[in-house]
């Protein structure tokens, strides 16, 4: 397999400020690429605020209130507009099944099952993300110590055990909304994320 090498950037701006945005694939002709947001003022050889973002094109894009994807970006952006950082926007739509299979298990979850329960009785593992792009990006920026930005112990392990000179973690806490209190309190009591929900 061929390294994920830069293939094109520019200055992006945003509500948040400026960020210049990268553009990682093995081919320059990939239409859905990784993507990085850098704030340019990050100093890459102090500890760098990164949120490693997996697509959610219902949250991130449509604002749907079934998770707290789009909020977490939101509140990501405005962390590190702040404190300089980049964020990571993985293309693992749906925890790694894809947008069609997502809206599947959408429609189990209508049934009364939970995230876990969808994904199982479709077939799915409960998580079938990957962090290995992102962690050979981060190391292609030579940042050795990193703040990372995210609720979840997976994503916390899988950068602690890559090598990394230091990691530490700081939550992303979103207030519940009634249309995402069960997934989130599924998130806190089945797969261990720090979420604070009743």
């Amino acid at each position: 397999m061929a390294d994920i090498i830069l293939q094109g950037e520019a200055n992006i701006p945003t509500k948040y400020g400026e960020f210049r945005m990268r553009a990682y694939s093995c081919s320059e002709t990939d239409y859905v690429p990784t993507i990085v947001l850098l704030n340019d003022r990050t100093k890459l050889d102090k500890p760098v605020h990164v949120r490693i973002h997996s697509e959610c094109i219902t949250g991130d894009l449509f604002g749907s209130m079934k998770c707290e994807c789009g909020e977490q970006l939101d509140l990501s952006m405005k962390i590190i507009s702040e404190e300089g950082g980049l964020i990571i926007y993985l293309r693992q739509e749906g925890r790694g099944i894809g947008i069609i299979n997502k809206l599947h298990a959408y429609r189990q979850q209508e049934k009364g099952l939970d995230t876990i329960e969808a994904n199982k009785i479709l077939g799915f593992e409960i998580d079938s993300r990957r962090y290995d792009t992102a962690i050979n990006i981060l190391k292609q920026l030579n940042i050795h110590n990193i703040i990372l930005l995210t609720n979840n112990p997976e994503k916390l392990s899988a950068l602690k055990e890559a090598g990394f000179e230091s990691v530490e973690r700081k939550s992303l806490i979103i207030t519940p909304k009634k249309e995402n209190k069960g997934y989130l309190k599924t998130k806190k009591d089945k797969m261990g994320h720090d979420v604070e929900v009743e």
